[in-house]
């Protein structure tokens, strides 16, 4: 794990997914969602950990990471609540538990109250939620994606570097910035990075905010409380609106919890899933 490459591929409806599962075959499933624009890359440690005890399944969505990345290919919110669920069903998992961050918080909320995905518990970690999202640079980016498309490949290195940055409060280490940083840059990478901002359109939460009182099942909401991308009030707003969900701040993170704190992530949700197992 320690090279973290994903050797499974799935062709999903948005182009091939690459995806990965380790540890304990007769554990309870667990499925780790990224957020952007990251990759399954920044649940190694925590992965590592939960396949102690558990068969944890990674994967990198469409147009992130080591999956697919294609011109005119559909990255949206609504794509990728689709493609989750195709996978769910791929890999046979009837009601797994799930843990999603960032834009995969909201991957996994479209695909269970939209498409019917069923979860033994759901974890949620700084996640897209609640309108409304998306820094004044997200939404200058996605509106100017083709011309951001053409900035020379330097100054694109520099735009993305400085901006997986801001989501680490302490501040990442080189190498790590570097891993995140990599997909996005040459071709096909560059034009990926501001395709999935131009397709990252608020409507695809709107559509499920106002049915999070339908949530019935177990719920733990992490955040880290010097996130400076979604702030943590956002957080204690989405745990009043989840019936009986479970808040858990987590101090000295900012929104990139697992590269800020992990230990302290990896306990909450250690202490999570095995009140449910």
């Amino acid at each position: 794990m320690d090279g973290w490459q994903l050797t499974e591929t799935f062709s999903s409806s948005s182009g091939e997914v690459r995806w990965d599962r380790w540890g304990n075959p007769a554990g309870q499933p667990v499925v780790l969602l990224h957020g952007t624009p990251f990759s399954s890359y920044v649940w190694r440690g925590i992965a590592r950990s939960l396949a102690r005890d558990h068969q944890v399944f990674v994967w990198d969505m469409p147009g992130y990471g080591a999956s697919e990345m294609s011109a005119d290919q559909d990255v949206s919110l609504a794509a990728q609540g689709r493609v989750f669920t195709e996978l769910l069903a791929h890999w046979g998992l009837r009601e797994p538990f799930v843990v999603a961050h960032d834009f995969g918080g909201a991957v996994s909320l479209r695909a269970h109250l939209l498409h019917g995905a069923r979860y033994r518990a759901l974890a949620l970690v700084d996640p897209v939620a609640l309108a409304p999202w998306g820094s004044p640079f997200f939404r200058l980016v996605g509106e100017h994606s083709q011309v951001f498309e053409q900035l020379p490949p330097a100054l694109h290195h520099a735009l993305v570097r400085e901006y997986v940055s801001s989501a680490s409060s302490p501040g990442l280490h080189p190498a790590v910035l570097a891993r995140l940083v990599q997909p996005w840059l040459g071709d096909p990478g560059q034009a990926a990075f501001y395709r999935q901002i131009a397709q990252a359109d608020q409507r695809y939460t709107d559509e499920v905010q106002g049915r999070y009182a339908e949530i019935g099942i177990p719920t733990l909401i992490c955040w880290g409380q010097d996130d400076t991308w979604i702030p943590v009030a956002k957080g204690q707003e989405l745990t009043d609106l989840i019936p009986g969900a479970t808040w858990e701040p987590i101090a000295g993170a900012g929104h990139l919890v697992q590269e800020d704190a992990p230990a302290e992530l990896t306990a909450a949700l250690i202490a999570f899933l095995q009140s449910r197992d």
